[in-house]
C-alpha cells in the first residue's frame, strides 16, 4: 500500500504518509487456523528465454566471507546496493525501498510500491518512478513490470545515470529458522537504515495485499520492519538477499515486530519471466484446499493419514472440468474448522501432496499454463487419477 493505516490486522510496510487509504481485497486470514489455500503460482520460465533473462542479472556481487554475523560489514558492503523509489501517481508521491540486482539497471522492489496494486481497480504502473542513491542522487527509472501475486515489482535505471552496486542473490529455500538477518530500506523516508534480528519461521502462508490470493513460503523475521521497508532487501549473514521485505502484521497499524518477506527464490522467478517476456503468468486449477493432519484423519477413517482436502471447487475451471469434488460436511475438529467429504489429493504430476501448501508448491515450481498433468486423490477410500489441463490463473480466484 502507498498509504497510511487502516483498519484490519493486516499493514503493507512500503509508504510514506499523505495519501489516502486505499481499500485491500483480503486483510483477513492472519489469526485463521485453516490453512486453506487457493491453488495459483509463477509458471516456470520457458529455457530458451530464461538463460539470457539470467544472464541478464548476473552475476552480482560476492558472498561476504567469513561465517560470524556482522551487521556493520553487511552495511558497509550493501547499503550502496540499497536505493530508496519514489513513485508519483498524479499529484500524489509515494515512497518505498529497492535493491539493485544487476549492472544493466535492473532493480528488484515490491509491486505495490510502483503500482496502484490493491486498491481494487485494474493495476496500473505510477505515472513515473525514480530512484534515490545512498549518495542522495536521484535518477529517473523505468517499470519493467510487475507481480501482484508475488508482490514484485521489477524497475530498470540507466546504468550511465549513477554508479551501481548490484547486490547477491542467495537462496531462499535453505533459510533457517533463528538465523540472524539484516534488513537494510528507508522506514519513514530514513534512508539507508539498518534493522537486525532473526528468521522467526519460514513458509508462513500469508493474504497477499496486492491480489485475492495467499502467498505460501513467506519468511517471518523480527527484524524491524516498517513503512517505507517494502521493497526492500532482507540479507543473510553472507549478505545474500534472501527475501524482499513486504508486509508487517499489526492490530493498531504500527510494526509490531513481526514482518514478512517474500522469499527471494519466488521473487527471481518473477523478474526472470519480467525480463524475458514482460509478464508472469499463473498455472491454476480452480480449487482450495485444507489440510489433512494424522489425527483427523483416523478419526474420520480416511485410509491415508495426509494430504489436501479439497473443500472448494470453483466452476468451469480445470479443476472442475476434471470432476474433483470438493467437501460439504461443515465440522469443528480439534478446536478448528473442518470441511469433510471432499477429495483429498495426495499427489500432483507425480509429485507427494502432503498438505494445502505442498498443492501450491507443486503448481509454482513444477507446471505451466497449458499443461496437461495427472492428480491421483482419494475418494470414498478408494484412489483415483485424473488428469487437469491448467489454464491461466485469472484476477479473481472465484
Amino acid at each position: 500500500m502507498r498509504t497510511g493505516p487502516f483498519a484490519a490486522v493486516a499493514v503493507a510496510c512500503a509508504l510514506l504518509g499523505g495519501i489516502a487509504a486505499l481499500g485491500v481485497g483480503k486483510l483477513t486470514g492472519w489469526t485463521d487456523s485453516s490453512s486453506t489455500t487457493t491453488v495459483f503460482r509463477a509458471a516456470p520460465v520457458d529455457q530458451s528465454t530464461g538463460s539470457a533473462a539470467t544472464a541478464a542479472v548476473g552475476p552480482a556481487a560476492k558472498p561476504l566471507s567469513g561465517n560470524g554475523f556482522s551487521p556493520s560489514t553487511i552495511y558497509s558492503h550493501r547499503s550502496p546496493g540499497v536505493v530508496t523509489i519514489v513513485s508519483v501517481f498524479g499529484t500524489e508521491r509515494a515512497q518505498g525501498s529497492g535493491f539493485v540486482v544487476s549492472p544493466r539497471g535492473y532493480i528488484l522492489t515490491s509491486s505495490h510500491v510502483i503500482t496502484n496494486a490493491g486498491d481494487g481497480s485494474s493495476v496500473t504502473p505510477a505515472d513515473s518512478v525514480f530512484v534515490e542513491f545512498q549518495d542522495r542522487d536521484r535518477v529517473p527509472a523505468k517499470v519493467v513490470g510487475w507481480d501482484i501475486y508475488d508482490d514484485v515489482g521489477l524497475i530498470k535505471v540507466n546504468p550511465a545515470d549513477h554508479r551501481l552496486a548490484p547486490v547477491p542473490l542467495g537462496d531462499s529455500a535453505q533459510v533457517k529458522v533463528g538465523q540472524p538477518v539484516a534488513a537494510i530500506g528507508s522506514p519513514f523516508g530514513n534512508v539507508n537504515s539498518l534493522s537486525v534480528g532473526v528468521v522467526s519461521a519460514t513458509e508462513r502462508s500469508i493474504d497477499s495485499l496486492t491480489s485475492q490470493y495467499s502467498l505460501v513460503d513467506a519468511i517471518q523475521t523480527d527484524a524491524a520492519i516498517n513503512h517505507g521497508n517494502s521493497g526492500g532487501p532482507l540479507f543473510d549473514a553472507r549478505g545474500r538477499v534472501i527475501g524482499i521485505n513486504a508486509q508487517i502484521r499489526s492490530d493498531s497499524g504500527s510494526a509490531e515486530g513481526v514482518g514478512f518477506a517474500v522469499p527471494i527464490d519466488s521473487a527471481r522467478r518473477s523478474m526472470t519471466q519480467l525480463i524475458a517476456a514482460g509478464r508472469v503468468s499463473y498455472a491454476y486449477v480452480g480449487i482450495e484446499t485444507e489440510d489433512l493432519i494424522p489425527t483427523i484423519a483416523k478419526r474420520l477413517h480416511y485410509p491415508i493419514s495426509q494430504g489436501a482436502v479439497v473443500t472448494k471447487v470453483n466452476p468451469n475451471t480445470p479443476g472442475s472440468r476434471a470432476g474433483l469434488k470438493a467437501g460439504t460436511d461443515k465440522q469443528q475438529l480439534l478446536g478448528a474448522p473442518f470441511i469433510a467429504g471432499g477429495d483429498v489429493i495426495v499427489s500432483i504430476a507425480d509429485h507427494r501432496v502432503g498438505s494445502a501448501k505442498d498443492v501450491v508448491r507443486v503448481v509454482t515450481e513444477e507446471l505451466s499454463p497449458g499443461q496437461s498433468v495427472p492428480i491421483t486423490f482419494i475418494r470414498a477410500g478408494r484412489r483415483h487419477r485424473v488428469t487437469v489441463k491448467l489454464a491461466e490463473r485469472p484476477a479473481s480466484p472465484g
